[in-house]
C-alpha cells in the first residue's frame, strides 16, 4: 500500500505507475555501481527517473529499500539440480551462493542478517526444507540447517571481501600479504611460538577456495550426525 506523504496522488511527484520490482532493480543498478555506502534513496529515485519523495509511495525508508534490495539479490539464484544425495546438493547450494554473493557489488553486506522474504527468498527457503526434509531431518532441524548454511555463507563471503590488512587497501594481493605473513611466523622465536612457527605454511597457504570448502564439508559432516545412520 502506498505509504503517506506530502504529496496527493495523481501528482507527478506520486508516479503510481513506478512499481516496488522497478525500485527493487534500480536498487540492484546503484549498488552494482556504488557500492552499499553509496546508495541512497536519492540515487535510486534519480536511477527510475523520479523526485526521492515519490519512493516513500512504496518504501518508508531506506531500511525498508533493503529489503526490497535483499530479495532482488537473490533473484539471481539458480538452486542445483535435484541430482545425488541432500549433502551433494547442499554442497553445491553453498557453492552457487557464494558465486552469487561475490558476483554482486556488496551483496554480502545487503542480505547477511536480513530476513526479508519476498518472493525470491521465498521460493528458495521452500525449496531448500523440501530438500532436508526429504533427507530425512526432523522439521526443527530441517529450519535450523536452513539458517546455517545461509549464515557460514553470508559470513564468510564478508570475510572475504573485508580488507585482509591496510596493505590490501593500498594495492598490495592478498597473496603477497599471506605469504609474508607465513614468512614472518616462520622467523618468531620457536621457544615461544612453537604452534606457529610450525604451521605456518597451513596457516597461509591455502586460498579462499580451500578454506571455503572446508568449512562446508565440516558443515555437512555436523549435520549429517543428526540423521540415523542410514540415511547419511
Amino acid at each position: 500500500m502506498p505509504q503517506n506523504h506530502t504529496d496527493t496522488p495523481g501528482t507527478d511527484d506520486a508516479t503510481p505507475a513506478l512499481t516496488r520490482e522497478a525500485l527493487a532493480q534500480a536498487a540492484l543498478r546503484v549498488l552494482e555501481r556504488d557500492g552499499l555506502a553509496g546508495l541512497s534513496m536519492r540515487k535510486v529515485a534519480a536511477e527510475v527517473g523520479v523526485k526521492a519523495a515519490s519512493l516513500y509511495w512504496h518504501v518508508r525508508n531506506k531500511q525498508e529499500l533493503l529489503d526490497l534490495l535483499t530479495d532482488a539479490v537473490m533473484g539471481s539464484a539458480e538452486p542445483p539440480p535435484r541430482e545425488g544425495d541432500w549433502r551433494e546438493q547442499f554442497h553445491a547450494y553453498c557453492w552457487r551462493y557464494r558465486r552469487l554473493l561475490l558476483g554482486t557489488r556488496d551483496a554480502a553486506k545487503v542480505v547477511a542478517g536480513r530476513l526479508a522474504p519476498g518472493p525470491n527468498l521465498l521460493g528458495l527457503m521452500e525449496d531448500q526444507l523440501d530438500r532436508l526434509r526429504a533427507a530425512g531431518f526432523t522439521d526443527a532441524d530441517a529450519a535450523m540447517a536452513s539458517y546455517l548454511l545461509g549464515a557460514f555463507v553470508q559470513g564468510f563471503v564478508l570475510q572475504e571481501q573485508s580488507p585482509i590488512s591496510a596493505s590490501e587497501v593500498l594495492g598490495t594481493s592478498r597473496r603477497d600479504i599471506a605469504d609474508a605473513a607465513g614468512d614472518l611466523f616462520r622467523a618468531l622465536p620457536a621457544e615461544t611460538f612453537p604452534n606457529l612457527v610450525d604451521l605456518a605454511g597451513d596457516l597461509t597457504e591455502p586460498n579462499m577456495d580451500a578454506r571455503f570448502e572446508f568449512g562446508v564439508q565440516r558443515i555437512l559432516d555436523g549435520l549429517a550426525a543428526l540423521l540415523p545412520p542410514e540415511r547419511r
